[in-house]
């Protein structure tokens, strides 16, 4: 479950998180822990600054509802420490459901990287 997910760092105030193939009630709980981590212990630390967590869904073919909670975690710590979450390379699925449950003003979105 481990190799699902990398964290690689983009820069002083932006860290990236590639979420798994399928986000969903299966491995929810792996990425929510990684991210969280990643959220937790570089966003943290006392700066004031803030930044960036960039999930990762180009790879990503579907989310649920599970793995709709969890990303709206990962977002909510993240906001704790003043950082924001961008979702890059989100599939119009996934665009369509954060719409419907009125979230999608509460990530940053970017195109995927080719």
């Amino acid at each position: 479950m481990a190799a699902l997910f990398l964290r690689i760092w983009c820069g002083v105030n932006e860290l990236l998180v590639r979420a798994p193939t399928v986000l969903d009630r299966d491995t929810r709980l792996a990425f929510r822990r990684e991210a969280l981590r990643v959220v937790e212990t570089s966003a943290g630390g006392g700066r004031d600054e803030g930044g960036r967590v960039i999930v990762d869904l180009e790879k990503t073919t579907r989310v649920d509802s599970a793995g709709l909670g969890a990303l709206v975690l990962v977002r909510e710590r993240a906001a704790e420490q003043r950082w924001t979450v961008c979702l890059r390379g989100a599939s119009e699925e996934l665009r369509f459901l954060l719409v419907l449950t009125r979230l999608e003003d509460r990530f940053e979105f970017e195109p995927p990287v080719t």
